[in-house]
């Protein structure tokens, strides 16, 4: 536990020494949201998507920052000096996974309280619960990215992951069309993939209309969560030749 704390700690230290990087991850996903407000505005489409964007800008921003800081780590030789003292690939993993859990925890508070007193998105149920369920959103980014870096050898494959993990969840996760209306197949595979279960639940969450559907989602989140972390850990090499 100390060794991740550790690990943590450092990585807490290099974002904070980073502004661009702090930018992106607490500002962009609140900028979107309030573009998608913006575009909007004469309609009451915001009042319906407005929870499946707080559950997607995170998302992509935290699968993107924490898969290629982890790379970086791979690629300069840090990563391979650092498993050379007594420190395991999970405790690397799950050090990164705290920290950016900490730095998503923020993002969160900003980006939903952005949406609720500037964009004037409507909150019918418990602000806690909306605030918890966007928390686990990130965090399931910041797992799935994780996972990523560890199979990338270049930042360049770890945009190639977007198509293949993040964009197909945004086609069938029900923001474009209700996943009730897509064909069979897509449909039975939407209701599978994490993102879907975390749109579910933020809607649930703003709607105030949560019952065990809802805890049931945020388990499945967890899940997927825990599933990508234990992943990333066993397949994380320690250099990128």
């Amino acid at each position: 536990m100390n060794r991740t704390l550790a690990t943590a700690g450092r990585v807490l230290a290099q974002v904070m020494h980073d502004p661009r990087t702090i930018a992106l991850m607490l500002l962009v996903p609140s900028l979107l949201i309030g573009l998608i407000a913006w575009i909007f505005t004469e309609t009451d489409a915001f009042s319906r998507i407005g929870p499946a964007m707080i559950a997607l800008f995170p998302f992509v921003v935290m699968f993107l920052v924490t898969s290629i800081a982890t790379l970086r780590e791979r690629r300069s030789g840090t990563l391979e000096r650092l498993l050379s003292m007594p420190l395991a690939k999970g405790e690397f993993i799950f050090g990164y996974a705290l920290a950016f859990t900490l730095v998503a925890i923020v993002q969160t508070v900003i980006a939903v309280s952005f949406a609720i007193w500037v964009c004037g998105l409507h909150i019918e149920g418990q602000l806690w619960l909306l605030f918890a369920v966007a928390a686990l959103d990130a965090l399931l980014g910041i797992s799935l990215g994780l996972m990523a870096s560890a199979f990338a050898h270049t930042e360049f494959q770890v945009v190639q992951f977007m198509p293949a993990l993040v964009i197909p969840q945004f086609l069938l996760a029900g923001i474009i069309l209700p996943r009730e209306q897509l064909p069979g197949a897509l449909q039975s595979i939407g209701d599978w993939l994490p993102l879907s279960h975390a749109i579910d639940a933020l809607s649930d969450a703003a709607a105030g209309t949560t019952d065990s559907a809802t805890a049931i989602n945020m388990l499945l989140i967890a899940a997927w969560i825990a599933a990508a972390l234990l992943i990333g850990s066993l397949t994380l090499r320690r250099r990128t030749a």
